[in-house]
């Protein structure tokens, strides 16, 4: 394993604070600085999986992100939310609003990142989305495409606490 890993830069931070040893503050900062964008790079998480009993307080906030290539005029995604049912083997899209349609970017936008947040889920069901990523160069020209899946969802059945029975 690389020793510049994020697990090695963390254990080593462990181990300088455990030990008490004097590792200095710039061994500090580097911990604590997020890694510089890389051209070209693109993620997309589930930022929040919200479960609940009610329908109406289930939600789920996904977050799609990619950084402009040298010669990126403008960048674009299309995130299509998908769901799978208990039983069901494959996932299937999903008609929600904000989905599927081609979100673009101002040109010149060096980091393009795109929240989006689904309520009112049914449950028992899995959602995840599938985001299609890309790179626009001069005259319109698509230089670069990635797809991407986020990780899962799940939204099981809950059930409400009961309420206690009125006196009297």
């Amino acid at each position: 394993m690389a020793a510049n890993t994020p697990c090695a830069a963390r254990a080593a931070l462990a181990i300088c604070v455990i030990a008490q040893l004097t590792c200095g503050p710039a061994a500090l900062a580097r911990e604590s600085t997020p890694p510089a964008p890389v051209p070209g790079d693109y993620s997309v998480t589930v930022e929040q999986c919200v479960n609940s009993s009610m329908q109406v307080e289930r939600s789920a906030t996904f977050v799609a992100q990619m950084v402009a290539t040298v010669s990126t005029q403008k960048m674009a995604m299309k995130i299509n939310l998908e769901e799978r049912s208990r039983g069901e083997a494959e996932y299937h899209v999903v008609p929600a609003p904000g989905f599927g349609v081609w979100r673009p970017s101002e040109p010149g936008v060096k980091i393009y990142k795109y929240v989006k947040q689904v309520t009112n889920l049914a449950a028992p069901v899995t959602y995840r989305v599938v985001v299609k990523f890309r790179w626009v160069g001069d005259k319109g020209k698509v230089i670069k495409r990635a797809d991407l899946r986020s990780s899962r969802c799940f939204q099981p059945t809950l059930t409400a606490p009961a309420r206690p029975a009125p006196a009297g």
